[in-house]
């Protein structure tokens, strides 16, 4: 199983593996979206947050099994807003498991012409978080933290959630202000089928907190 390291970035992450930022990928994909409702009842789309982009060579050396693509980008995005303390956001998910929109999984099955996606407030400045370098390492199957493959930290989670795997594993970080209520894990989830057909529109989110 692959733990993630992050740090803040020395320089310019375009195309490389990161966490937070503004993801890299080709142009013919969009930005994800869930559509909510303001205070008088009018939908409007609002943009997941951008959780991280995994360069899939740099993986490969640490899944020996093939699991994952080594090859390509994978992109993570999730209704993080609220647990990173935007309190009045509307696109709140819940506790256990989460409707599909509020979690997206892209994969581009190349990395060449890339493009930043950006998003910006009106007065144009980010709307995202700092970026932050990503290192890998081997870890055990049911490690805590930030981890890619394996099964959930959480036994709760497996629980609710039997056969599948831990696509990404999210972690509270106060360094991010990143909280899921209390001592709360989030996880990509993902049958191994699915996984063997790169079919990462069927992974979904659970959301444990103790």
């Amino acid at each position: 199983m692959i733990r993630i390291t992050t740090n803040p970035a020395d320089g310019p992450l375009f195309g490389q593996s990161k966490w937070w930022g503004e993801p890299d990928m080709p142009a013919d994909l969009d930005w994800p979206e869930v559509t909510v409702e303001d205070e008088d009842g009018e939908a409007y789309d609002d943009p997941l947050t951008f959780v991280c982009q995994i360069r899939c060579a740099d993986i490969a050396p640490l899944d020996p099994e093939g699991l994952l693509p080594h090859e390509g980008m994978l992109y993570f995005f999730a209704a993080l807003d609220y647990f990173l303390g935007d309190m009045d956001t509307p696109s709140y998910p819940g506790m256990g498991t989460w409707p599909q929109q509020y979690a997206q999984v892209l994969y581009a099955p190349s990395t060449d012409e890339l493009h930043t996606h950006e998003l910006r407030y009106p007065d144009n400045t980010p709307a995202t978080m700092p970026a932050e370098a990503i290192s890998f390492s081997a870890c055990d199957n049911r490690s805590d933290g930030l981890r890619l493959l394996g099964h959930p930290y959480i036994d709760e989670v497996g629980e609710a959630m039997p056969g599948r795997l831990s696509l990404l594993q999210i972690d509270e970080d106060d360094r991010w202000n990143l909280v899921f209520h209390d001592c709360g894990t989030l996880n990509f989830l993902i049958s191994p089928d699915d996984l063997r057909q790169l079919r990462f529109d069927k992974a979904c989110c659970y959301l444990h907190s103790f």
